[in-house]
């Protein structure tokens, strides 16, 4: 199988796992989230922008590190979901926060992109440490995408036990925790990545997970007063 279809497998199944995830609990075990937006241009806005954003950086930060193609990256999906969504909702005067559904989704882990190897440019620096991981070409990196998918996995078993426990601020806010996390814990791993700095020594990826965290933060610290209880009334 190509590194391409590797890749893309594993997404699927993250995406079809974090699916069932989010089923089971609202169906499962009875939790309901808040109403969201599911109309066709609001989805039509969201796989735009992610598709674009995905291309769009992906590509910008294989050209800034001297290798010619097209890339993809989950990273600039998000940013572009968010920004599309964003002026769609300003557009359309919603007032309603992006649906706490999509937190889930969100958390999957890397682990395509740790089996796709050295071709999915998504390695880590050189290490010696003793679980640095030979790709192909004789050098023992970080295995970076192992660190980020502990990370997420760990952040999706806190935000499913808090669903579970009814917590109401999680259960509304669950989408902007995840991306704080997201972002915060991105930021780190980039320290261990080998590309090149666009800004202060920070990479592409170091300035977009900045942008996100600040996002999320801005957005969880507006968040209204009104919370939603484990049975779906408001509180």
């Amino acid at each position: 199988m190509s590194p391409v279809a590797l890749h893309t497998s594993f997404d699927i199944a993250a995406w079809l796992c974090a699916g069932a995830a989010a089923l089971w609990l609202t169906r499962g075990r009875g939790i309901r989230f808040p109403a969201s937006s599911f109309t066709r241009p609001y989805l039509a806005a969201l796989v735009l922008g992610a598709g674009l954003g995905a291309v769009l950086f992906g590509t910008a930060n294989l050209w800034l590190s001297g290798q010619p193609g097209l890339a993809r990256s989950i990273e600039g999906a998000l940013a572009g979901g968010i920004v599309t969504i964003e002026l769609y909702k300003w557009a359309n005067g919603i007032t309603a926060r992006t649906g706490a559904r999509f937190a889930l989704p969100i958390a999957v882990g890397r682990l395509g992109c740790y089996a796709a190897g050295l071709d999915d440019f998504t390695y880590g620096t050189p290490t010696a440490l003793p679980w640095g991981h030979d790709f192909g070409d004789g050098v023992p990196r970080h295995p970076v995408q192992l660190y980020e998918s502990a990370a997420m996995a760990g952040f999706a078993i806190w935000y499913v036990l808090a669903v579970m426990k009814g917590n109401a601020f999680v259960i509304r806010n669950g989408f902007y925790l995840t991306l704080a996390f997201y972002g915060a814990q991105r930021f780190v791993w980039e320290f261990f990545k080998p590309y090149p700095p666009l800004a202060g020594g920070l990479t592409l990826f170091h300035l977009l997970s900045f942008a996100i965290l600040a996002y999320a933060l801005a957005m969880l610290a507006t968040a209204p007063a009104t919370e939603f209880s484990h049975d779906g009334a408001v509180a």
